[in-house]
């Protein structure tokens, strides 16, 4: 395997980290993926919906304001992409999404959210420095997910 394959792979497990963390409500699994502001300074959180989070303290505080509101979620994610520059990767992927809520059990929904995902090279390894996750909107005739601008 050359070294350039090692750095994809070790790319990609901090991505499945992130994805992880958020599916187990793990909070410290989610401190450990995020950069420290020393390590990659200007930290930005953008979740669907919300508005841009800035800094650690604010975006560790969105993900414990999820995890506790989210009762069930899954990731499945497709279309995954890990690019390296240096000290820097980029992960792009479409993600997939199954929730439930508690006071309706059995109730599943899904969405398609498509996100970008930079990571930085630390002294404790690859930590993410940048999430940005915005919805799919698909019209119903548009499921095989070409717009109709690339037609």
């Amino acid at each position: 395997m050359t070294a350039r394959q090692e750095i994809l792979e070790q790319v990609a497990e901090a991505n499945a980290e992130f994805y992880s963390a958020i599916e187990n409500g793990d909070m410290d699994v989610m401190d450990r993926v995020w950069a420290q502001e020393e390590d990659a300074p200007d930290l930005v959180c953008v979740n669907p919906g919300w508005p841009i989070l800035r800094g650690r303290a604010e975006i560790m505080r969105s993900w414990a304001l999820i995890m506790a509101n989210i009762p069930y979620i899954q990731y499945v994610l497709t279309g995954t992409h890990v690019g390296v520059n240096d000290n820097v990767a980029m992960v792009t992927c479409e993600e997939n999404v199954l929730t439930a809520e508690d006071d309706n059990p059995g109730f599943v929904a899904g969405g398609r959210v498509v996100t970008t995902n930079l990571f930085v090279h630390t002294g404790q390894g690859w930590r993410l420095w940048s999430h940005h996750a915005s919805p799919v909107m698909l019209d119903e005739d548009d499921e095989d997910g070409i717009m109709p601008e690339e037609a």
